[in-house]
């Protein structure tokens, strides 16, 4: 390993007169300098690289950040301790060192801390170092910033998508491997909220495929993705192929995530209780499938279980007196998608919808931001059999029936208790949309009217439009789709979404971005 070339979080650039934090983390994704050289090269999921140090292989990510914390995340070629060294300043020369975990087998070498007593509202430096059991060895750092959460009124910008190395699309060299990455990483946001199918865990990838018009799209491959996931071993395995990407390890480097998980990380469509008949399952009780990529999906994020209602997903944040995160798991709790869409169902569970109303009423942020792995509105079928029900929506006219009756009660439960202000914000149907609900065009009118906002893939198939069912009065205002289903990264379409909230008015102003970051339509809200 050679030493980092000078990069802004090294004090180059960030001292530089007229550059704001924002500037620096622009200049960050400009070079390649910010990850230490990848031992993940041969695309060995957990495969050991023996030499004279440790070698941090993927990167380091932040996550889960509050006032006054963050949980830093990274993993280690071999067994070794993590530290994590964080400052104020870009030099590090103002800075203190927090121990973390060792680095295993157990969790497939990667492990996190929370380090605390941060700074509220400020940029915060960090590197991270793998140390030898015996101490004698070190690896080379790995360099991130965050930014904390704000106490008071403050300007805030935050990302969405979701959707990553899906239908086969995988990391293209010929195209900056994963670019909308880079794009993201140039607005400089403040925080990403993914929102699921973080992996395609049930997507392997070839390393060739032929376009229609005679073109070819090259994928890096990988022993794990040449398969379906079903071991532990071949989950992990999904996400250190994702960060085989330089511009994905770039932009968790220098932003924070708030992560969710949606079908993908498991496999398509999939509800508890489901027994595949898949032939490329050998494993086909979705139960066990579903516990061993929930352990690979802990493991790769910086995600506090501690933070977690039930040490699963849901969980909600804070961010300054304008916005409050409310992250969902409309996945592990819903009822199986051929269940009667004319009763009653589950997308939520009885004790999530508790957590979120009880949650949203005691929230006192201008805007509650509920960030969902499902639309409300479009009408996903599983498979053919038109019937049977991906997402929320039913498909059928009229009052609500089947997982609407939960959404329907947690509508109710918002307009009842006079909760202004809420705004959702998904991704799954790769690609982007505007929805306004209202109830003067519903069958089932006891509700606020709402802002439903839709937006990815990142780097996946595009596909679109979807119908929308109309029982919450769903309007579409825009949406940005491919003619033809599943169009690879390098016909476009690929797409993002931004929120910037203003600190002085706590007007919200939302941004449909295409994967180069252009925006495709905006729209700003005023809080009631």
């Amino acid at each position: 390993m050679t030493d980092l070339p000078s990069h802004p979080l090294n004090g180059s650039a960030a001292n530089r007169p007229g550059m704001d934090r924002r500037s620096v983390l622009r200049a960050g994704v400009v070079g390649t300098g910010l990850i230490a050289a990848t031992a993940f090269a041969a695309g060995r999921a957990s495969g050991l690289v023996r030499g004279d140090r440790p070698v941090l292989t993927h990167g380091v990510q932040s996550g889960d950040v509050d006032r006054h914390s963050a949980m830093i995340w990274t993993r280690a070629d071999r067994p070794a301790r993590m530290k994590v060294e964080v400052s104020a300043d870009p030099s590090f020369a103002d800075s203190r060192i927090v121990p973390g975990p060792l680095l295993t087998p157990k969790t497939g070498g990667t492990g996190k801390v929370r380090v605390r007593g941060l700074p509220t509202g400020e940029d915060v430096h960090y590197r991270v170092i793998a140390e030898d059991l015996d101490g004698r060895a070190t690896s080379e750092p790995v360099v991130g910033r965050l930014r904390t959460a704000p106490t008071g009124p403050a300007d805030v910008r935050l990302l969405w998508a979701g959707d990553v190395a899906g239908q086969g699309w995988g990391i293209n060299p010929d195209i900056g491997g994963m670019p909308a990455f880079s794009a993201m990483a140039a607005r400089r946001p403040d925080l990403f909220l993914h929102s699921g199918d973080a992996v395609y865990a049930d997507d392997p990838i070839e390393e060739t495929v032929t376009l229609p018009d005679g073109r070819v799209y090259r994928s890096l491959v990988t022993e794990a993705k040449s398969k379906v996931a079903e071991t532990v071993d071949e989950f992990r395995g999904q996400y250190a192929y994702n960060l085989m990407a330089e511009s994905m390890r770039e932009f968790n480097a220098l932003v924070p995530s708030y992560v969710q998980w949606d079908d993908h990380e498991v496999v398509n469509n999939w509800y508890p209780g489901e027994i595949l008949d898949l032939p490329e399952y050998t494993e086909k009780r979705v139960d066990v499938l579903a516990a061993r990529a929930l352990q690979a999906f802990h493991e790769w994020h910086p995600i506090d279980q501690k933070r977690a209602e039930d040490g699963r997903i849901h969980r909600n944040f804070s961010y300054g007196d304008h916005v409050e995160i409310f992250v969902l798991d409309m996945r592990s709790y819903k009822d199986r998608n051929d269940a009667d869409q004319r009763g009653d169902g589950h997308v939520l569970g009885e004790r999530q919808a508790d957590w979120l109303l009880r949650s949203l009423k005691q929230s006192k942020a201008t805007w509650k931001i509920i960030q969902a792995d499902l639309p409300i509105g479009l009408i996903v079928p599983d498979g053919d059999d038109v019937p049977d029900q991906e997402g929320v929506a039913n498909g059928l006219p009229g009052q609500p029936g089947g997982r609407e009756v939960e959404l329907a009660r947690i509508l109710s439960g918002i307009a009842r208790m006079d909760i202004r202000n809420v705004v959702w914000l998904t991704a799954d149907v790769h690609y982007t949309a505007a929805h306004h609900y209202s109830p003067d065009r519903a069958a089932f009118g006891d509700f606020l009217p709402f802002w439903e906002f839709v937006s990815g893939p990142i780097h996946a198939g595009a596909f679109g439009p979807n119908d929308l069912d109309p029982t919450f009065g769903p309007e579409v205002v825009f949406k940005h789709h491919p003619e033809e289903a599943n169009l690879s990264p390098m016909e476009g379409f690929q797409h993002f979404g931004e929120v910037n909230v203003d600190a002085a008015s706590g007007a919200l102003t939302v941004d449909l971005r295409d994967g180069t970051g252009a925006s495709l339509w905006s729209k700003t809200l005023q809080p009631e």
